[in-house]
């Protein structure tokens, strides 16, 4: 049984009535983004408790709290090994009981999601808020003079009307695998459909129309807020950005982006960063856990907190820091049922956002004979497929446009499919038998092939996501220098196109890394060496493919 099984059986029964409801919405409307990197020495093992040390599993945005935990760890003995992972991932992790054992404790930007999961009934020993941060919404300087805005009086039907007027254009992450842009969904899904109360079926069935003109404006997303974060200031040409107070304050800090942060004016959802321990701990962690909470939630640690990282203190007495806002925003509630969270994620994949159009630059020369490397790629592409039932996120997204281009010497064929809303099984079998036929054999024309990658991309559907996921075993055979040279006459709009690499096998890091850089990509690693600071993934083909998904 394929390790995800569980995973698709359990998701979205009660989404596919929705998703069926929405597509019919959204016809009415006018005109027709550990699954993560180990912040410690290495992934942690069951059993492997240390004394004084406290394995957590935690959102990615808390690397910036490193200084406070060096601190504490000062003031309490306490060691905090991180581990990073989507908030819906680590969710799921605990649900399953894949965490017992494994971690000690869970750090998430929130715990809503996780308590829609019966499963997760008595996995949460306690949990216990350490700081805030809304959503919001950061807006160019430019943007906002021509727009002519009062940021205190904006609301989300107002970004809806300027987004649907072709005056703004924005970036989120995906909701699908980042708390951000969950959170960021249900405050617009709320705001368009003036729900008083927490989301129904029928509130967002009720928005469809105006939700899928809203996303028209999304020109960027991403798995993770950092990763958003460098390429809306690389893009230069993206209004705004939708993520946490906290990230957008952050990034005018350490960048210079000089946004305009706004909360919208109906409403929006908050982060809370509760510290939760799992029932799973021994005791001797869980009183680690509450030595380290009671320093976190100290004057003193609130006070750094929010002076380093633009969260909002929890602990009464403490001021935020200069620069955030003290005046009262509606806090808008979670939705109150998983069916309702599931199925406004599954109608945001499969529905509401612009489609993609991705192209996998498969190396599929001789050397992928190694190691059964061929086997590992064809197991990784299958799984992508999923089934025409699989859950939100598990398998190619309706509409999306699927190009498979093996190379050895060079380009041996161009497969293109794209899924059917109506009948995604046809187009994901056909990919699936494409997987299946792959040879390897040749040499490693990587260059020549990502050029015919962007050709080819250039020939189809604009608004759409475009990316290149190159997936080599080996260092080029032909030359940088042609690529580059093709790649700088690029008209800008396909120069957006980043391409996202997979470091595998014997694959020059260096190589990967110029390219991923110049087209304003990332590397993954799927090597079995652990996870070196500029890469994700780590140690898994499968794995690496899985979390890229976030980013297209």
């Amino acid at each position: 049984m394929s390790r995800r099984t569980a995973r698709i059986r359990r998701r979205l029964a009660a989404a596919v009535a929705l998703t069926a409801a929405l597509l019919g919405a959204a016809a009415c409307t006018s005109g027709g983004s550990s699954g993560g990197t180990s912040g410690g020495p290495g992934t942690p093992k069951a059993g492997a408790y240390h004394q004084g040390a406290l394995r957590v599993l935690a959102s990615s945005e808390l690397a910036d709290l490193k200084p406070v935990l060096d601190q504490a760890k000062k003031a309490t003995g306490v060691t905090v090994e991180l581990t990073w992972s989507g908030t819906l991932d680590a969710a799921e992790q605990v649900a399953s009981g894949k965490a017992d054992g494994k971690y000690e404790a869970i750090w998430l930007s929130s715990n809503d999601y996780l308590r829609l999961r019966p499963e997760a009934a008595g996995k949460l020993s306690s949990e216990t808020p350490v700081m805030s941060s809304p959503v919001a919404l950061g807006v160019r300087p430019q943007a906002l003079a021509r727009l002519g805005w009062k940021p205190e009086e904006v609301t989300w039907s107002a970004v809806h009307q300027a987004v649907a007027a072709g005056q703004l254009s924005y970036g989120m992450t995906d909701p699908v695998r980042s708390n951000s842009g969950f959170s960021a969904l249900v405050s617009v899904a709320s705001g368009l459909s003036g729900a008083q109360s927490a989301l129904t079926e029928a509130d967002v069935a009720k928005a469809a129309p105006r939700l899928k003109e809203f996303f028209t404006g999304q020109k960027l997303t991403s798995g993770s807020s950092g990763w958003l974060a460098s390429a809306y200031t690389q893009r230069g040409d993206v209004d705004a950005l939708v993520n946490y107070e906290s990230v957008l304050l952050s990034m005018n800090r350490d960048s210079g982006t000089n946004l305009t942060v706004i909360r919208p004016r109906d409403g929006v959802v908050t982060a809370a960063y509760p510290l939760t321990l799992l029932t799973s701990a021994p005791a001797a962690a869980r009183e680690s856990g509450r030595a380290l909470t009671e320093y976190l939630r100290s004057a003193g640690a609130q006070k750094a907190i929010t002076e380093q990282t633009f969260r909002r203190p929890v602990a009464p007495g403490v001021a935020p820091a200069p620069g955030l806002a003290t005046d009262k925003r509606r806090e808008l509630p979670f939705p109150g049922s998983l069916s309702v969270a599931d199925g406004l994620l599954a109608s945001y994949e499969n529905v509401l956002r612009r489609p993609s159009r991705t192209v996998y630059v498969l190396d599929t020369s001789g050397s992928m004979r190694e190691d059964n490397r061929i086997g590992r790629l064809k197991s990784a592409l299958t799984d992508l497929t999923g089934t025409g039932s699989s859950g939100t996120g598990r398998r190619f997204r309706d509409r999306e446009e699927v190009t498979l281009l093996p190379f050895g010497d060079k380009v041996k064929k161009v497969l293109t499919h794209v899924v059917d809303p109506g009948s995604p099984g046809s187009a994901l079998d056909a990919i699936r038998g494409d997987v299946e036929s792959l040879e390897p054999d040749g040499g490693t024309a990587v260059y020549g092939s990502l050029q015919a990658a962007y050709q080819h991309l250039g020939q189809g559907n604009a608004d759409a996501f475009t990316s290149i996921v190159l997936m080599t075993d080996g260092e080029s055979g032909d030359s940088a220098k042609d690529f580059e040279s093709f790649y700088a006459g690029l008209p800008d709009a396909r120069k957006h196109t980043p391409v996202f690499a997979v470091l595998f096998g014997d694959s020059s890091r260096k190589e990967l890394s110029r390219i991923t850089e110049l087209t304003g990509g990332r590397l993954f690693d799927a090597t079995d060496t652990g996870v070196p600071p500029a890469a994700a993934g780590g140690g898994s083909l499968d794995g690496a493919f899985e979390e890229i998904r976030g980013y297209q």
